[in-house]
This record gives structure tokens, sequence and C-alpha cells, in this order.
């Protein structure tokens, strides 16, 4: 089977990457911004034309995109999230490969949940944040499409390469200048927040289960269980072994950076039948290799 992966040089995309060479049956081709991709392309610049001769010179089977932005305005959200994912849509629609495309999309696509709810994918998306909009609408290009597509509603991902301007590496590296300072003391915000945390190496095996399924429309990937960040930040503090007090300030009256409010957690029934797959590794394995990472940062 030959992939084409898109965003290969991102959180997510290192380990699709990964997993998906560790498959003797998958030719792998790389395409992004980056030198080490196998050709640079930049997907919110580049033309639809090029992209497909190109489609059409690889002939992969499956499209798998892990390309996008996380942060920054509307206009570079526009650019990474929406104009990018229309230019691959319409590449494959020129090009004559009949590729299958697996489109990575996010939780924060569906915004705030009623606490102790599990969100399917039938649920009518409300995104609370630029962020969530933009990936929204990438996904609602995607389904529009009339391509062989499915797209993976990933919640909140974990584990190795968590990107240190996210909560959790932000958390970490707060962590990791209280042990290195000695300070008896942590003051953090926002713990009362809870979120559903799914290691990043199972979102991989949840796209190469994609990758050769039938499936199509929108699958959730997550653990199925909303976490406190309290309970995340102690469980974090002992792995490390910070032997001083978390102490919790007051959460600010205004949105949360992500725009899915207070409570999140993914109903992911779906893909355990459409996919075969569940989630594997505890989120304390996952705490544990963030913490590793976070350690050894100069």
């Amino acid at each position: 089977m030959r992939v084409l992966l898109l965003g290969a040089d991102g959180f997510l995309g290192r380990h699709v990457a990964e997993r998906l060479l560790a498959d003797p049956a998958v030719q792998l081709t790389t395409l992004g911004r980056s030198d080490d991709a196998d050709v640079r392309f930049d997907l919110s610049t580049g033309s639809p034309g090029a992209l497909a001769r190109f489609m059409d010179a690889v002939h992969p089977g499956v499209v798998v995109n892990c390309a996008g932005a996380i942060r920054g305005g509307a206009r570079e959200l526009t650019r990474h999230n929406i104009i990018a994912v229309a230019t691959v849509c319409e590449a494959l629609r020129r090009s004559g490969t009949g590729a299958r495309l697996v489109q990575l999309g996010c939780g924060a696509e569906y915004g705030p949940s009623p606490a102790g709810s599990s969100t399917a994918e039938d649920a009518v998306p409300r995104p609370g944040g630029p962020y969530g909009v933009s990936k929204l609408a990438a996904t609602e290009l995607v389904l529009g499409s009339g391509l062989d597509a499915v797209v993976l509603r990933i919640f909140t991902p974990v584990g190795p390469g968590t990107p240190t301007g996210s909560p959790l590496g932000r958390l970490a590296e707060a962590l990791r200048r209280a042990m290195q300072s000695a300070d008896g003391e942590l003051k953090l915000a926002g713990l009362g927040v809870q979120r559903d945390f799914i290691d990043v190496r199972d979102v991989a095996r949840a796209v190469h289960a994609a990758s050769l399924s039938a499936a199509q429309g929108v699958v959730n990937i997550g653990a199925g269980r909303a976490v406190r960040m309290r309970e995340v930040a102690a469980a974090l503090a002992h792995v490390a072994g910070y032997q001083g007090v978390v102490h919790e300030l007051d959460d600010p009256p205004i949105a949360y950076p992500d725009g899915c409010g207070a409570w999140q957690q993914a109903d992911v029934r779906t893909a355990r039948d459409r996919l075969g797959w569940r989630p594997r590794i505890a989120l304390e394995e996952s705490l544990a290799d963030v913490w590793m990472e976070a350690a050894c940062r100069v």
C-alpha cells in the first residue's frame, strides 16, 4: 500500500509516520514544508494542479493529512487549516489515483459539552474558538468533497513530543522550573478543566487502522474518559518526584483557550465498531514520557 503523508514533521505526523513505517506492507512518501520531508510543498500556497501531478507520479492508495496549525490568528488558521485542506481535496479530485483520504480533525470542533456527557459523532458542532471553527470548516470540506474520506476527530493528544505551548506542555515546563529552583510551591491555574486525553501513539494506530478500513464520515478518537487537570498535575508531580505543594489558583473568568469549556469527553464506540480500534496506552505512561522529555530540556 502506497501512502502519502502530509505534515509528517508535526507532533501527530511524526508518530503517524513511525507507525506506518513499521508496517512492511506500506510504502511511505512524506510531503511537507520542512527539509525532512521527501518533497517540500506548502499546502497553504501551493496549487492543487501541482499537487495533483505529484500524486499521479507517486500514485498513493491513501493520503493522510496531519498538516495544520493549532495556534495563530484567523488568517493563519484559515490558510493552514482551511485553504490547505481545500487544496488537498481539489488535488485528489483532479488526480487519477482514486486515493482514500484520512483527514485529522479535532475535538475542538464540537465546542463545549455538558458535564458528564460523552460526545458522539452525531452531536451538532458548536466550536467555541477560531481554531475549532477552522478545523470544522476543513471537516466540512472533506465531507462535501465526494471523495472516499474519513475524518478522525482527535481529542487531547499527549505523549512523547507534546508541544511546550500546549496546556500539558506548559504544566510540565512549570514543574521542571520549580524543581530546578527548589521551589516548594507550584502555583497553577485552570486545573478544574476536564479533558479526554489520548496518547499520540494510539492516535497513530487509529490513523493506520483508518487507512486500511472502508469507514467514511467522522470518527472520534479519544480515551472515552474525561480527566481533571488537577489529577493530571498531581500525577505528573508524582512521576517527577516533586516534593512541594501544588497550589491551585482560581480560574480566571474568561473563555477557555481551546473553546471547549470545562468538560469534554469522547464517545469512542464508532472507532471500536468501524475501525476495530481501542486505546491501549494508559495516561500514566503518557505523562511519564512527557516528563522524561521535559526533565532533559536545558
